[in-house]
């Protein structure tokens, strides 16, 4: 069966694109961080992360980084599927593009590869094949952008059968906020005194509140909560409602008022089900469930289980869920209270994402809880405990006896108290339990295996 004909507006779209693969990127702005290589020989780099947190800068700054080392910038098309005149097109008609990049730089080829940038490339059904197709030519790279892990993930592993390499892009952590600013960093934040603290200490907090999303930094708090609150509205319309084919809008908008109103909490399926039942709103346990996946699957939410041995067991508990940025708290809460707890916990949470860590919490035999077990590639494990208020000695009690604890079961992992300014506890901790600054740890120079 023939493909449908490619429609003269989308054609007219995509010649336009394919002509601007020989002007020089903008200059993108703050170089961002990634743990581990970008690129991976024969595999399609697919670039992931939440709308808005600057995938579509970051891969410009990939495209500025082939120019420097000597790629002409035809080589480098880009290609951007956010655009309403490309509607309804599917992967049968992507070919058009290989099609026109050849006519229009015919040389292109002989003077080194091609490079093609397909910005949320799930919004074209079919995608997969075109990108197979690519991956198949010789001396062509392939990368793509989304704002869906599962969709990419899966399509990847399948119809490209597992030839995609992950990326994945997060709101700016601490030290790029900084550099975005025009602030340095410095070397060893551990060294800061006197003055140079105190202001690092402000910065810190002002990014907590600020969050990460590269459009809110500097704005006032009334434009940045409008802001942040039309990111959610746009993510759970477009890649959750519309990619999932929601039928019942209302449950998921009741999940998401839960999930940001109380960040940082447990949260139980199994008692939201039984609330909003409650309240005369239809909806099954099983959507539930399903509603909670997209919402982790567009990175608006970030889950983490319980550590356990068994499945059933990770099952039965309650799971945390924080949303990706800790700027969403205050942006969502509505009685204008400032949680500084919750949006330091948040931060630490992302952070360990963002160096590519595997996360869970811990629940001690006695019922105490550690916010984070993170496992690295090699091995290594980490307990951490996050607290705002650990100057009051019955918060700091129970957060290094958690630590200690927790300790016992795992220990082999090193334990660690993050805090929201340097401060010292009202007691001497154990030995092995560092307690330092959260600022500290995020300005380390991450170690990746």
């Amino acid at each position: 069966m023939d493909p449908r004909p490619l429609p003269t507006r989308a054609r007219d779209a995509l010649v336009e694109k394919i002509a601007a693969a020989s002007e020089f990127p903008a200059d993108p702005g703050t170089r961002r961080w990634v743990p581990g290589p970008v690129r991976f020989p024969g595999k399609a780099t697919a670039v992931v992360g939440m709308r808005r947190a600057g995938k579509t800068t970051f891969v410009h700054q990939l495209r500025r980084d082939r120019i420097a080392a000597g790629l002409p910038p035809e080589h480098l098309p880009y290609v951007g599927f956010e655009d309403e005149r490309l509607r309804g097109l599917d992967g049968s008609h992507l070919g058009f593009l290989q099609d026109e990049h050849a006519r229009r730089f015919v040389s292109a080829r002989d003077r080194g590869p091609v490079v093609w940038h397909l910005d949320e490339i799930q919004n074209i059904p079919g995608w997969e094949s075109f990108v197979r197709r690519l991956l198949d030519s010789a001396r062509t790279e392939v990368i793509v952008t989304g704002s869906s892990a599962a969709l990419l993930s899966r399509e990847i592993a399948t119809s490209l059968r597992g030839r995609g390499w992950e990326v994945r892009i997060y709101p700016f952590s601490f030290e790029e906020a900084l550099r975005h600013w025009g602030e340095p960093a410095p070397m060893d934040a551990s060294g800061a005194v006197g003055a140079a603290r105190v202001r690092l200490e402000g910065l810190f907090r002002q990014w907590l509140a600020w969050g990460g999303f590269p459009e809110a930094q500097g704005l006032d708090v009334g434009t940045r909560t409008r802001l942040l609150r039309d990111y959610v509205d746009v993510a759970v319309l477009r890649d959750v409602i519309e990619r999932h084919r929601v039928r019942n809008p209302t449950a998921l908008r009741w999940l998401v008022g839960q999930l940001l109103g109380s960040p940082a909490g447990l949260f139980s399926a199994e008692k939201f089900y039984r609330r909003i039942r409650a309240d005369g709103i239809a909806v099954s346990k099983e959507t539930v469930h399903e509603l909670l996946a997209h919402l982790a699957d567009c990175f608006l939410i970030r889950v983490v289980w319980m550590e356990a041995f068994s499945a059933r067991q990770r099952m039965v508990n309650p799971r945390k869920a924080y949303p990706v940025d800790s700027g969403l708290i205050p942006a969502w809460e509505r009685v204008g209270r400032e949680n500084r707890g919750r949006l330091l916990e948040t931060a630490v949470h992302t952070e360990l994402e963002r160096r590519g860590l595997e996360v869970t919490y811990v629940r001690t035999p006695a019922g105490r809880e550690v916010d984070f077990l993170a496992r690295s590639p090699d091995g290594g494990e980490e307990l951490i405990q996050v607290s705002a208020e650990v100057f009051e000695p019955a918060v700091a009690e129970r957060e290094v006896r958690g630590l200690v604890e927790a300790g016992a079961m795992f220990p082999r992992a090193r334990k660690r108290l993050l805090t929201l300014t340097r401060q010292t506890l009202p007691f001497t901790p154990p030995p092995d339990v560092i307690v330092r600054p959260a600022y500290e740890w995020m300005l380390e120079v991450p170690v990746t295996s």
